[in-house]
Formats: structure tokens, C-alpha cells, sequence
């Protein structure tokens, strides 16, 4: 076993944060459409959530935003003259289309890629696959950009493998981390892996889109070179995913040797119990079930209660839930977990609640920004330094959005082309503040 520590990577939230609506199976997202955002609240929430991890006495990183709008994307669909005669004239005439150029969704760094920690790996290096998000267009245009992102992060290919995604097809379709989980005594222990799918390739759709196919997991895992004797691969529950759970992280979460999850969560629940205990080698798993009865799957969904970080403190012998504040409004989910982190000897015995309504809006919590990458002390030297977060960035950072960032954009604002100029000026500056290069983003490339 090797020393090793388990670092949540913080996607940043652009300038371009707004309530489209574009994610059919979001109920937050669906429910929010056209309402006034806040782009420079959302992102300090975001800076807020990371700056409390790192008083928890956590290791934290932090993500770019990517180019939003998207010009070049919009370029390779034939709008043509400057920057922002090519955003006058995409939102003019495709405005769906112009919306998708627009989303900040990469904010949601947990759909970011798969990570397979070095322990897990036959090669002995640390894994990272881009997911493809091919599902829904906003997300689909995200994977070039967020290759570019671990490339800089994870520069040595002695030590990281960072996978392209998968090709963008509905038989490979892949969210990422958000429907992966990682159980193991400890971070730098060997752990089992598991993989939920929603379908299989040749399953016909029903309701709303299942977004991970089991043959999309499978490749992720022999691309990583994963042990099938420590790998797992479980199906969500269709009720599940039809209730709004479009992630496997909106109604499970796993931290070592503890797996939080709602009783509706898995198609197989007994057998998925039964596979991971088989395959746990030097622990036992630790199920903490939340029964229907108490938590329904709406208050589930709409609280985020799974959509938590599920995290290990210094010095504290039991697992500490960071939760959103929507789930201490929520009285069912208020009442258990009062009840869970009060009962004797619980695996979960302490909640901090979070900030992040702007996020939550749009169907995000705190799982869902982040992207969890255990590493040694060797691979975090060997990674780019500047994107661990200090209190010294943080500042930075958020004297970076207080000068950049609107106030509100509302419905109305969306067109005007003073927003590429405002977003194209402030990523130009990150470039400055986190180790990007001069020629991160498409437009400082043309």
C-alpha cells in the first residue's frame, strides 16, 4: 500500500453561467429555465465551497472554465466573420444551437472524466478518461477543451495516462466520474471500482436518457487496465433515472469503505452487496442505505442528498457529509441525517452544509463540481503545481471574477456580443493566473 490522498478538483463557474434549461432529464435544470442567473455569485459560491474543504484541512484543486461562447464551435458550423458577428448571427439565427455555445456546464467537473487512481491500474499509473457527454449538445462540445485541461494538469506521461473521449456515439455514451465510484480501505490501498450504466447499447430508450451505456464503462476500464477481479459494473435503477436521477451521483456517493445510497438506487441492489463484498480485499464494505420510506426519491432529487461529498477528515475516525443547504430545507432529509450521524457507531457522523444554490439551480450540488483524483506525494509533484488551490490563488481568483463577472444575466442579455469580448478578456487573464499557457483557449489560438 502506498501513501496516497484523495484531492476534489473544483471546476470553476464561467462567466456565461445561465438557466437554459438545455438538459432534458434535469429536473432543476428543466424547472429554472430563462431565470435571471448570477455569474459572479455562482462562482464565488463555488471558491467559498473549495476555500471550506481546505479549512477542513483537505487538499483542493481547481479547474478552468472553458471559452464560452464557443466561437470556434460556432465557426465549424459556417457562422463566419468576427467573433462577435459570429455570436450576433448564431444567436440570431439558431438560438438552440447559439444556447449550447453558451452553457458553462463544464463547471460540473465530476462529468469531466473517469480517474482511476495508480493503486488500481496494472501499468501503475494514475488513469484519466475524457468523458464524450455525447448525450446532450451543450456538453458534447466540452471534451476537446477538457483534454487540453488534464494534459496541463497531469503532464507526465511517466506517471498519467489521459485517454480522448470515447467517440461521441450513443453505444459508448459516457458521463464520467459521476457514475463511477471507488471503494477501498484507504485512498492509497488497492480499491474496487464500480461502474453504473443505465443501459445497455442495444436496450431502446424509455423515458428520460439513460446516459451511460455498460459498453462505454467497459472501455473505460480496460483502457485503464483495471483488475476485472476488483472491477464492478452495476445497472441504475430506470425508476431512478425517471424520477431525475440522470447521474448515478444524485442518488449514490462512495468514500473508501462506505457506499451512501438511496434504496431505489441500483437495479440489483443485493447483487451489487454481494459482488463488492467479494471482490473487497482488505476491508469490509460498509452499505448505508437510505430507505424510501423516509427519504422518497422526489426529496432526493430535489434536496441533492446524494449529490454530497462523502469525505474523510483528518483526525476523525467516522466519514463527514458535505451537503448542500437545500437538504437542511428539506425536512425529510434534514430529519435523516440528524438521525444517521446521531445513531451509535455510524459510518457518516458529521454534515457540513454548503452554499451553492446559484449551481443547485441548474441541477449541480457539490458533487457534482468537483473531480475527485487520489494521488501519491510522488504524482502530486509530478503534477502541475499551480492548480492546487491556496489561500493565495483563492484570493486571486476571486478578485478575478469580482472584476469580470456580471451581476445578473437575464433571458435578454444572452445576445449581446459584448459577452465575447467580456469572457474572451477574462479567460485571457486566467491564462495568467492558473498554468494554462498563452494558447489554452481556442480564440487565443486563432
Amino acid at each position: 500500500m502506498t501513501e496516497a490522498v484523495e484531492i476534489n478538483f473544483d471546476g470553476l463557474v464561467g462567466p456565461t453561467h445561465n438557466y437554459a434549461g438545455l438538459s432534458e432529464g434535469n429536473l432543476a435544470s428543466a424547472r429554472n429555465r430563462d431565470m435571471v442567473a448570477r455569474p459572479r455569485e455562482a462562482a464565488l459560491q463555488g471558491i467559498g465551497k473549495m476555500r471550506r474543504l481546505r479549512t477542513l484541512g483537505l487538499s483542493q484543486g481547481v479547474l478552468p472554465p472553458h471559452e464560452r461562447p464557443n466561437i470556434s464551435w460556432l465557426r465549424s458550423l459556417g457562422f463566419t466573420g468576427s467573433d462577435r458577428n459570429v455570436w450576433a448571427r448564431a444567436w440570431e439565427g439558431e438560438p438552440n444551437v447559439a444556447r449550447a455555445a453558451l452553457a458553462s456546464s463544464a463547471m460540473w467537473a465530476a462529468n469531466a472524466a473517469t480517474i482511476s487512481p495508480s493503486a488500481d491500474c496494472c501499468d501503475g499509473k494514475l488513469h484519466a478518461s475524457v468523458a464524450n457527454l455525447q448525450t446532450m449538445l451543450h456538453r458534447l462540445i466540452e471534451a476537446e477543451q477538457t483534454e487540453r485541461t488534464l494534459c496541463r494538469l497531469l503532464p507526465d506521461e511517466a506517471r498519467f495516462a489521459v485517454h480522448p473521449a470515447l467517440p461521441p456515439h450513443d453505444a459508448l455514451s459516457d458521463e464520467g466520474a459521476a457514475n463511477h465510484m471507488r471503494m477501498a480501505a484507504n485512498a492509497g490501498a488497492a480499491g474496487v471500482e464500480i461502474f453504473v450504466y443505465g443501459r445497455r447499447a442495444s436496450e431502446p430508450r424509455h423515458g428520460f436518457p439513460a446516459r451511460q451505456t455498460l459498453e462505454a464503462c467497459h472501455a473505460v476500464a480496460r483502457r485503464h487496465a483495471l483488475d476485472p477481479g476488483r472491477t464492478v459494473f452495476a445497472k441504475q435503477a430506470p425508476q431512478a433515472i425517471d424520477a431525475g436521477a440522470f447521474h448515478n451521483d444524485v442518488v449514490a456517493v462512495a468514500h473508501e469503505r462506505v457506499l451512501f445510497h438511496h434504496e431505489d438506487a441500483f437495479a440489483d441492489k443485493a447483487g451489487l452487496y454481494a459482488e463488492v463484498r467479494a471482490k473487497a480485499d482488505g476491508f469490509e464494505p460498509v452499505f448505508v442505505e437510505v430507505p424510501r420510506e423516509q427519504v422518497g426519491l422526489d426529496d432526493a432529487v430535489s434536496s441533492y442528498l446524494f449529490n454530497s461529498q462523502l469525505l474523510s477528515l483528518p483526525g476523525e475516525a467516522t466519514l463527514t457529509l458535505i451537503a448542500p443547504t437545500e437538504v437542511r430545507e428539506n425536512n425529510r432529509t434534514a430529519e435523516f441525517v440528524r438521525a444517521m450521524i446521531a445513531a451509535p457507531n455510524a459510518a457518516i457522523g458529521r454534515v457540513e452544509y454548503v452554499e451553492v444554490r446559484e449551481s443547485m439551480r441548474n441541477g449541480g450540488g457539490p458533487a457534482c463540481l468537483r473531480l475527485r483524483i487520489v494521488m501519491t506525494a510522488q504524482e502530486r509533484a509530478a503534477a502541475a503545481q499551480g492548480f492546487f488551490l491556496d489561500d493565495a490563488l483563492a484570493a486571486k481568483l476571486e478578485a478575478w471574477v469580482t472584476k469580470h463577472y456580471r451581476e445578473e444575466l437575464a433571458p435578454a442579455d444572452l445576445g449581446d456580443p459584448n459577452l465575447v469580448d467580456e469572457t474572451q478578456a477574462a479567460l485571457d487573464e486566467l491564462t495568467r493566473i492558473l498554468p494554462l499557457g498563452a494558447d489554452f483557449y481556442p480564440f487565443q489560438r486563432t
